[in-house]
């Protein structure tokens, strides 16, 4: 018999979130080793090492709501709902500042972009500060709305559907609009960044072809699988920002295509923080190492219970 596709789902669902936590978790352990060394690490190693973190709370919070679903607790999941919100606009913001970040300092418009890159490398303790504080104003009407919540569904089950409904439009029109503003700011900010970049590195690239017309030489090849890596992940990340939306707004799609909303919002931060990892070379170099490390002993190992 064939598996049906909400297991397909659940499957890919959780073996994303694992992989993603694997990656994130590896960065931030590479980065923390790093800054015990030298105790200070370049801006940008600074906002990966944070989004890293805060995605590997992220995933461990979606997965431990959905087993708590899977398991019968759904009154309970209202309040894990908290914490996750907080961690989400944490990851956008840091997402935003990592795009504008590598926008500035690759981009090659006018003295203001320099003017800016020189102020976000001086200021990015206050940036993580700032994104923190916002992320927490988030939290405030996230716990209102997720209290809401918590009694919509208690009111449901003693008062039937009438109160319901009236505290499900207080919380559509009251908190929910806050919520997404406050995500929708840094996905902007986010867009109009990677936007930026990706007009940059065509220009860029235009004028390395003009010089160097061979499609095989390294500097196109690289500016092209850069194109591709940021087109790839602002799609999958623009449907993240809307899946995030749809499954608020429109609570039926959610509970008809569950997993499939999981899987489709998990997969754009699981594959940027791919992307991380492989535009690394200090990344890809410290993996390469490991992997050599791990495979060495695993060759020792099996030669010595041969002999």
């Amino acid at each position: 018999m064939s598996p049906s596709p909400t297991l397909i789902f659940k499957v890919i669902f959780f073996l994303e979130s694992l992989v993603a936590m694997l990656q994130n978790g590896f960065i931030v352990t590479m980065m923390s080793g790093e800054w015990a060394c030298s105790r200070t690490l370049p801006a940008s190693d600074m906002i990966v090492a944070c989004l890293a973190a805060s995605r590997f709370c992220l995933h461990g919070m979606a997965l431990l709501n959905n087993l708590m679903a899977s398991s019968g607790f759904c009154s309970k999941i209202y309040y894990f709902g908290i914490p996750w919100d907080f961690i989400t606009s944490l990851s956008f913001w840091l997402t935003a500042w990592l795009a504008v970040f590598y926008c500035t300092k690759i981009s090659l418009f006018s003295h203001l972009v320099f003017w800016i890159k020189w102020r976000i490398s001086r200021s990015v303790l206050q940036l993580l500060l700032g994104s923190l504080i916002l992320s927490g104003l988030t939290v405030v009407s996230s716990a209102a709305g997720h209290t809401i919540l918590a009694q919509m569904t208690a009111a449901q089950s003693s008062h039937g559907n009438t109160l319901a409904g009236s505290i499900h439009a207080v919380y559509l029109h009251c908190f929910l609009p806050h919520v997404i503003l406050m995500r929708l700011v840094p996905f902007l900010l986010f867009l109009v960044s990677t936007f930026s970049l990706m007009v940059s590195l065509c220009w860029h690239l235009g004028q390395i072809q003009d010089r160097r017309p061979s499609p095989r030489d390294p500097s196109t090849w690289a500016h092209t699988m850069a194109l591709k890596s940021l087109a790839f992940f602002l799609i999958f990340y623009t449907l993240h920002f809307l899946s995030l939306v749809i499954i608020v707004y429109i609570p039926a799609f959610r509970k008809h295509w569950h997993w499939a909303c999981e899987v489709v919002t998990y997969a754009g931060i699981c594959l940027h923080s791919s992307i991380l990892m492989h535009s690394s070379p200090k990344l890809r170099k410290a993996l390469k190492k490991k992997l050599w490390r791990a495979l060495d002993k695993d060759q020792f190992v099996s030669t010595y219970q041969y002999q």
